[in-house]
């Protein structure tokens, strides 16, 4: 199908409008602005509106923000709720034990910091971002890197409207268009479809550590003011996962009686019977947590992958026309379940190194001047202190735990040693003839619900007639592997219901249903999948979920 596209020509183009990605724009301007010069920004977003597809737990360290926009409060952050208590528990199936104060390492402290719905911080940098003359375009998935003849990247287009799901034009066809730039900046998050294309085809992740990821599920929940305790930061280990898997809990109280809770399961877990969701729903009926949701009202549910690799997966994040941002390189700190101020700072470092490049005349070249400033910034220092511990607690819960703590009380993350991952994440797991099923209590629909009354509540709606999103190198492999040898184990790790193993009609054979109007964008199948035969594209613009108040 030969389809001719527009295009439009900016100096920076960057692909995703979360905190990375907006941070990058603002610091532009307001060099831009500082220098008398002109210079065009676009940034094009997958999400229906900007902070649509936004999903964090979140605590937010003000640090980068502080210097992004210094009068923030000035110019109405909704950072409303400053951190009043941390509180770190273990849980055993009956009970509990809570971490003295003492005893907790600076990475589960939160003085100074703020619970947030990042959705609602990101829509407020949107609003900084336009007031300084950034163009941003929601609803536009970009689709394709294109690339000069030298081989750098020359900027991206969106993706056609209108496709059927037989791959042809519709009534309602419109072609996408190309966004030209002398640097292309990609902010997409946590396992980029266009990063992941990026790091191939530029060898950039040769001699790191193999990316380590978790699936977060999340929901929000407006509970009985009598047990509103604004300001509680709250995080579990421990049960209902068994101690030799990586996961924990978070229970964030922010304002209005609203709080938010998730659970984060490591995708480097080896049963295949084991479903993060449904380990999420069970951790809610725990005696210890229970009460807090005994009366509330359960408003949004959503989840989303999270890199937790940390320094020692992180990949050479620049090639010739652009870089790579926040999460989409794997900025996040994994210890203390933060990324937003490490997004932001990124985005700063890489928008100066491009200003300081269009300045000097250049373009489409390779922004070493990034690397260089990330790795004498606070960031590099806070994310080195931090390298062993996805390492460690990939050893189990109590081996974990006592590395933690030899590292970051005993050796203030400064230990004489560093630990490595060795496999990705699908690596890990085992043969379902090797594992215990795991037999999950059914729902009960007040503090415990099923996937697809939770993906009704995240807003998610995609076009029916489009081509999937969820692509199959091999169509038979679902069937002839997956399920043979590991019990078809997408239809666990999913959180949305997408995937599902029926019987044919004519000869009750088993086939793989890919339900792809339930996705959440999580990326988790492409991360998991045993034999990464899924290999998840972007989808119309405008679809997925739609978050509000997350």
């Amino acid at each position: 199908m030969d389809i001719q596209r527009d295009s439009m020509e900016f100096d920076i183009v960057i692909v995703g409008g979360g905190p990375a990605g907006l941070a990058a724009a603002i610091r532009l301007k307001q060099l831009a602005a500082e220098k008398g010069s002109e210079l065009s920004v676009c940034v094009i977003d997958k999400g229906s509106e900007i902070g649509a597809h936004t999903l964090s737990g979140a605590v937010m360290d003000p640090r980068a923000l502080n210097e992004l926009l210094p009068d923030w409060r000035a110019l109405g952050a909704p950072l409303h709720t400053e951190v009043s208590e941390d509180r770190f528990l273990f849980l055993s199936e009956h009970s509990s034990r809570q971490v003295p104060g003492w005893m907790l390492p600076d990475c589960f402290t939160n003085h100074g910091n703020y619970v947030v719905g990042l959705g609602n911080v990101v829509r407020w940098l949107g609003q900084q971002a336009e007031a300084l003359g950034v163009e941003i375009y929601p609803g536009f998935a970009a689709a394709e890197i294109l690339y000069r003849d030298d081989g750098s990247v020359r900027g991206v287009a969106t993706g056609n409207m209108g496709i059927g799901r037989d791959g042809e034009p519709t009534d309602n066809f419109q072609p996408g268009m190309e966004l030209l730039a002398k640097y292309t900046f990609f902010a997409e998050g946590a396992r980029g479809h266009l990063g992941r294309q990026l790091i191939a085809r530029y060898k950039l992740d040769e001699g790191r550590d193999p990316q380590s990821y978790g699936i977060g599920v999340k929901e929000l929940w407006e509970i009985d003011p009598a047990k509103f305790k604004a300001g509680l930061v709250m995080h579990t280990a421990g049960w209902p996962l068994d101690s030799a898997t990586y996961g924990g809990s978070f229970l964030y109280h922010f304002e209005d009686n609203k709080v938010t809770v998730g659970y984060v399961v490591g995708l480097n877990y080896r049963n295949p019977y084991l479903s993060p969701f449904e380990e999420f729903q069970r951790y809610k009926t725990h005696p210890s947590i229970r009460p807090f949701f005994e009366g509330g009202k359960r408003l949004s549910y959503g989840a989303r992958a999270i890199t937790a690799g940390g320094i020692n997966a992180l990949p050479k994040f620049t090639f010739p026309g652009g870089c790579m941002i926040g999460c989409e390189a794997g900025f996040l700190n994994a210890s203390r379940i933060k990324g937003s101020h490490a997004a932001i700072k990124t985005g700063m470092l890489a928008a100066e190194a491009a200003f300081e490049a269009l300045a000097a005349g250049r373009e489409a070249d390779e922004l070493n001047a990034y690397t260089e400033a990330f790795r004498a910034s606070w960031l590099y220092e806070e994310l080195h202190r931090a390298r062993n511990f996805k390492p460690a607690m990939s050893k189990g819960l109590w081996m974990g735990t006592l590395l933690v703590g030899i590292d970051q009380v005993l050796f203030r993350g400064k230990a004489p040693f560093t630990l490595h991952t060795s496999k990705p994440d699908h690596e890990y797991l085992l043969p379902a003839d090797q594992c215990q099923p795991i037999s999950y209590p059914k729902p009960d629909g007040k503090i415990s619900f099923d996937r697809l009354s939770s993906v009704f509540i995240s807003n998610t709606n995609h076009e029916e007639n489009q081509p999937a999103h969820l692509t199959l190198k091999n169509a038979a492999i679902p069937v002839d592997v997956n399920l043979a040898r590991y019990a078809g184990p997408e239809q666990r790790y999913c959180p949305a219901g997408v995937y599902e193993f029926v019987k044919n009609d004519d000869d009750g054979s088993d086939r793989l249903q890919i339900n792809a109007q339930n996705c959440v964008h999580c990326k988790t199948c492409d991360i998991k999948d045993p034999t990464q035969n899924i290999v998840w594209v972007v989808p119309e613009g405008g679809g997925g979920p739609n978050y509000s108040g997350m």
